[in-house]
């Protein structure tokens, strides 16, 4: 299914093609608006390798990248993200931790068997999320919504794994976005939340 994340034809594509740059949008989703976010992995992917078409973003060669010339890349203009040095260690960690323990293959996060042999559980899926740099508990449950909502990746709990961000029909994450109107959907339900908490605090 074609990805709608970033809103750009080009940077979506790419999200729907690379399990590492959908993965890497979803780590640069944190203080930046969404949908920039989720085009930062094509921004970095062109400026890495402007040569390669259809531009694709190596975890290996984001690891081994010189961490000057990543701050550079992820600095632009436009910029990747609004911290660009901190953002693009934390990209070289997640992609040394996909080369280093997953053979460099993003799928495995959700296609490993269990210990057991038997298929993982959402629950699995999700503790192998949160174990990624730069990951957390609600990070990695908005993941796994995503896969259950828009990537066909269902296993066995998988909505009780996503929590909140699992529920059908809701406009909580990026999990919920499919076009501008569920964008526009989600930013609502994230500034209500937010008037929510402050007014308790208050």
């Amino acid at each position: 299914m074609a990805l709608r994340l970033a809103q750009v034809d080009r940077a979506d594509a790419l999200l729907s093609s690379d399990p590492f740059a959908l993965i890497a949008g979803m780590l640069l989703d944190q203080q930046f608006p969404m949908e920039r976010a989720f085009a930062g992995p094509l921004l970095l992917a062109e400026r890495m390798d402007p040569a390669h078409t259809p531009p694709r973003l190596e975890p290996a060669a984001v690891s081994a990248a010189d961490p000057e010339a990543m701050t550079a890349w992820m600095t632009g203009p436009p910029a990747v993200h609004r911290y660009p040095a901190s953002m693009g260690g934390r990209l070289q960690a997640l992609a040394a931790h996909v080369v280093e323990q997953l053979d460099g293959d993003t799928t495995r996060l959700w296609t490993d068997p269990a210990p057991d042999g038997t298929p993982p559980t959402g629950a699995q899926v999700r503790v192998r999320l949160e174990a990624l740099p730069g990951f957390g508990r609600q990070k990695a449950s908005i993941f796994v919504a995503l896969l259950g909502k828009q990537l066909g990746v269902t296993p066995s709990g998988w909505r009780e794994a996503a929590g909140a961000y699992g529920e059908e029909g809701s406009f909580r994450s990026v999990a919920d976005v499919r076009d501008a109107e569920s964008l526009a959907r989600v930013r609502e339900t994230k500034k209500a939340a937010k008037a929510e908490k402050k007014a308790a605090a208050g």
